[in-house]
């Protein structure tokens, strides 16, 4: 492991392979381990730099403080992509992680060559949605977020992450997971206490029609709920933008079918 020094924190990270720089910004309950399974495949033309945020492993964090924003973990990535060399970087991130990268495309697209969301999550404002379609369901993590807060705080991890996880893949999907992955959400479950007031603002038409880094957008056939919706109602909005569905698959895709995953985004990176 490795660290860059970022506004006042020291932010882990591992890195694979030689090449152009392409950076993997995990989602919630990850951390730098989120990306293990394609770490290698996505080696094979470029230097992968995959990151810690704030607060998650190796820090083991208690949920205390007020620096768990979304706010905090853009300017965060956009500081430590300023120490990366050479730039601009290709910039991948899933879910939450999505969401980070599609925010630091729209404050500092001089730091990016290429972006690739994996299922970006958060609300949609109003702009985004066509006439005459009906809204998307309310995002995933708010029907799920107050049983597993409770959860946690009652001292009841695994309810708390069986709660989580199961919203977020369908029923049976935390007792699917091995038990490295679920280790790793443990490790990371204070930062739940941290997201459920971090300020995430809704994504908007205008904001999506000023990106401009060539973007990719990567689902799962099989995500149900807003998770699944997100992407395609940003996705016509976001110029030139390419969409690949790796079906068979839900929310964590890349774990669930990696070669799949990595032919796509390395095609996408090589175009």
């Amino acid at each position: 492991m490795q660290s860059f020094h970022v506004n006042g924190y020291d932010m882990t990270y591992v890195e694979v392979g030689n090449g152009p720089p392409l950076v993997l910004v995990h989602g919630t309950l990850g951390d730098f381990r989120t990306w293990n399974s394609v770490m290698g495949p996505l080696s094979s033309e470029h230097r992968v730099i995959s990151v810690s945020l704030r607060h998650f492993f190796p820090e083991h964090w208690d949920g205390v403080g007020d620096d768990y924003k979304m706010a905090q973990h853009v300017s965060d990535v956009i500081a430590f992509i300023e120490q990366v060399e050479p730039r601009p970087v290709d910039l991948m991130g899933h879910s939450r992680g999505g969401h980070i990268a599609f925010r630091v495309a729209e404050q500092r697209p001089d730091l990016l060559r290429k972006l690739v969301l994996a299922e970006p999550g958060g609300d949609l404002d109003a702009s985004l949605i066509p006439p005459g379609i009906a809204p998307p369901p309310r995002p995933t993590l708010s029907l799920v977020m107050p049983t597993a807060l409770q959860n946690i705080r009652n001292g009841e991890v695994d309810s708390a992450l069986k709660t989580f996880v199961d919203g977020l893949d369908g029923d049976g999907a935390w007792a699917r997971l091995p038990a490295a992955a679920r280790q790793q959400l443990r490790d990371n479950i204070f930062t739940l206490l941290g997201q459920a007031g971090e300020n995430r603002k809704p994504f908007t038409r205008a904001q999506a029609e000023a990106i401009r880094t060539p973007t990719l957008f990567v689902g799962g056939g099989e995500t149900k709920g807003s998770l699944a919706a997100v992407h395609r109602l940003l996705a016509p909005h976001v110029a030139g933008s390419k969409t690949v569905i790796i079906e068979g698959t839900r929310h964590w895709m890349f774990d669930e079918a990696p070669q799949q995953y990595c032919e796509a985004v390395n095609a996408f990176l090589a175009s």
